[in-house]
């Protein structure tokens, strides 16, 4: 008699009560509830995948497609006790990287408990490496892998700049963590903490913001690099004061400038270049060839929906992307999201300009002979 075949499709809301059912009858812990799972079969960010036998819910997955990036991640996965060992699970897989391919996204990203050796060991099979590790990860205290595969081929001639990861600890701190991401990456014994993010960031801030702390001043971060012992250069569109646009109080403007021109006099004294330019990723590639850290100023616009400004280190380059280690979480991210992150060159040019005003900058460090 045939088996009957396995139907893999896009969840829909008349599988939201066999899909709650399979919740239950396969995990103990860290469930998705019916709510969520209500959710993501309408998310427009995440894909939810059934796999049916004669009809019948058999097992499914899910995927988070990460807004503005290259980057998708494995939420859940899971096949009814009766019918594993059956090849389901690597058949939902299968189809969620090529869904994801096919969607624009470059990496599948996963995190796997230690102690479940046949997931790791189908993980594995599938192409998945190992590239990191979380102590305490689950409920019941168990500790997870962090595994990844490229669902679609990159260039072997992409160029990197590996460097360490800092999550920054306040909601105003990016310019200082990844300005600490890029020493240590120059210099692995300048990583810091917390006492050094905020040094950083009372050298570099611009005082005022539209609301809210100050953001830091892509001079004075410069600066803070260069009193540490690194060679910085910068490159900025404008001649002007930046962070205006959106401020309206007269006096804050006015702070802003004498805060940007004490910045510029003392970049001029202790020679660090300063380019007036839009950025331009030749240029970028050439750097990260060299070895230099490139900081970049974005707008968070496309990756989280927020118009504000924010810092990142760029790690890589290739004829696709850009590769990014940002050092913000959001509520809904995992630490894993946001080192490495690719972003598409179009989606890249886009982000590297904010406000009115179209600003861009770029902090350039190297070690200093």
């Amino acid at each position: 008699m045939l088996q009957p075949a396995l139907v893999l499709e896009k969840a829909v809301p008349q599988d939201l009560n066999d899909l709650s059912a399979l919740e239950q009858q396969c995990f103990s812990a860290d469930k998705l509830s019916r709510r969520q799972l209500k959710h993501y079969i309408n998310f427009e960010h995440s894909l939810l995948l059934t796999a049916k036998l004669a009809g019948e819910l058999v097992g499914y997955g899910l995927l988070w497609l990460h807004q503005g990036t290259r980057l998708a991640r494995l939420y859940s996965l899971a096949v009814s006790p009766q019918h594993q060992g059956q090849g389901i699970a690597r058949q939902l897989m299968s189809e969620l990287e090529t869904k994801a391919g096919e969607f624009g996204w470059l990496y599948v990203r996963l995190e796997v408990a230690k102690r479940n050796t046949s997931a790791i060991g189908l993980y594995k099979r599938m192409g998945y490496r190992v590239f990191g590790e979380y102590q305490n990860y689950y409920a019941d205290q168990d500790d997870a892998l962090r595994m990844q595969k490229c669902v679609r081929k990159l260039s072997k001639q992409a160029v990197l700049h590996p460097a360490l990861w800092y999550q920054q600890t306040t909601e105003f701190t990016c310019g200082p963590a990844s300005l600490m991401m890029a020493m240590a990456s120059i210099d692995s014994g300048c990583m810091g903490d917390q006492i050094l993010e905020l040094q950083i960031w009372r050298e570099a801030t611009t005082i005022f913001m539209t609301a809210g702390h100050g953001g830091c001043h892509p001079f004075g971060l410069a600066l803070a690099a260069e009193r540490r012992g690194f060679a910085a250069e910068v490159a900025v569109n404008t001649s002007g004061p930046i962070f205006l646009d959106g401020v309206r109080s007269a006096q804050k403007k006015q702070i802003m400038t004498l805060v940007h021109e004490q910045f510029q006099q003392e970049c001029e004294y202790r020679d660090i270049p300063i380019h007036q330019t839009d950025v331009q990723l030749a240029q970028v590639e050439k750097w990260l060839s060299q070895g230099s850290a490139v900081l970049a100023l974005i707008s968070t616009y496309r990756l989280n929906g927020k118009k504000a400004p924010h810092w990142v280190l760029i790690t890589g380059i290739d004829e696709l992307c850009l590769y990014l280690n940002d050092p913000d979480v959001e509520d809904n991210q995992n630490p894993i999201d946001c080192q490495q992150v690719p972003i598409a060159r179009a989606d890249f040019e886009k982000m590297i300009t904010f406000g009115a005003s179209k600003l861009s900058a770029l902090v350039v460090l190297y070690e200093s002979f």
